[in-house]
């Protein structure tokens, strides 16, 4: 089945020092660009993470300090990365968990303000998850009719990053409309759904530090918009503003947000909440 785009899609997959948000790198970087005219690029980069590789990372991917010493940092291949990005929805597997946010803070810390609230953010795990409940390897037996390991070399993101895109192939192929007779089990290919049906959380900014809450009158009750629906606002999830509007507390508390940003908090929360600050500035 041929993806139904409407701009392009970024299919994509990392391979990291961690799974610290803060304190680590991309080593390796995959993807494949896939525009609405079907039209596919494919790019696959090495990094220098400026930091040692654990031992631990190096037998699970098979990728070595030796490996990365002489490749660009994510700072050096930044700009490109984003002049390629730009415009574009993104896919991946566990992607909206770990390689959305990891990508986001490292784009962050090169300086460049790329802004994935503007992306439809596509995770072919949760679409999985939620249909079948497997991982990758499961994922790519049930939709591909192989086993992974025939046809892949494992961990590596290139390798990952393949598999990803006939499971997400598979997956539309599997759900489309009329292909089987469980009414729940049914995705149109349209990025919109995909991207709304993959998400796991109301998370506003990526560690979750900042959520979606609904609007509340005086007494308490939600307050509606013109379709009937509760209007949603930013709200802290964590510390003694947990719960509370992040636009009020920013009037009544100015200095948590001058606390927030000199924290061990990501960048990217802090993105967020400068934005907010920024708009609310606006508004007077």
């Amino acid at each position: 089945m041929k993806l139904n785009l409407t701009k392009p899609l970024v299919i994509f997959d990392l391979e990291t020092t961690g799974l610290d948000l803060v304190k680590d790198r991309i080593i390796q970087i995959s993807y494949i660009k896939v525009n609405p005219n079907g039209v596919e690029e494919r790019g696959n980069e090495l990094v220098n993470p400026e930091k040692p590789i654990p031992e631990d990372v190096v037998a699970l991917t098979g990728i070595s300090n030796e490996d990365v010493k002489d490749k660009p940092t994510f700072k050096q291949l930044g700009q490109q990365l984003a002049q390629k990005f730009t415009g574009c929805d993104f896919a991946g597997f566990n992607s909206n968990h770990f390689d959305i946010p990891l990508l986001a803070e490292e784009f962050l810390r090169a300086g460049i303000d790329f802004d994935f609230s503007k992306c439809r953010l596509i995770d072919a795990q949760t679409i999985f998850h939620r249909m079948e409940r497997r991982n990758l390897a499961a994922a790519y037996k049930f939709y591909c009719g192989r086993k992974m390991e025939d046809d892949f070399e494992a961990h590596r993101a290139d390798q990952d990053t393949e598999a990803t895109y006939r499971v997400l192939m598979g997956e539309l192929d599997k759900y489309a409309p009329g292909a089987n007779e469980d009414p729940e089990k049914v995705l149109e290919n349209n990025m919109d759904q995909l991207a709304e049906f993959s998400k796991m959380n109301n998370n506003v900014d990526f560690a979750g530090r900042i959520v979606w809450g609904e609007v509340k009158d005086r007494s308490g009750k939600p307050v509606l918009d013109k379709d009937g629906k509760p209007q949603m606002t930013e709200v802290f999830n964590f510390g003694k503003h947990r719960g509370l509007p992040v636009a009020d507390v920013l009037h009544i508390d100015p200095g948590y947000y001058s606390w927030i940003l000199a924290g061990d908090f990501t960048y990217n929360t802090k993105q967020v909440l400068t934005r907010i600050r920024l708009r609310e500035a606006q508004r007077g």
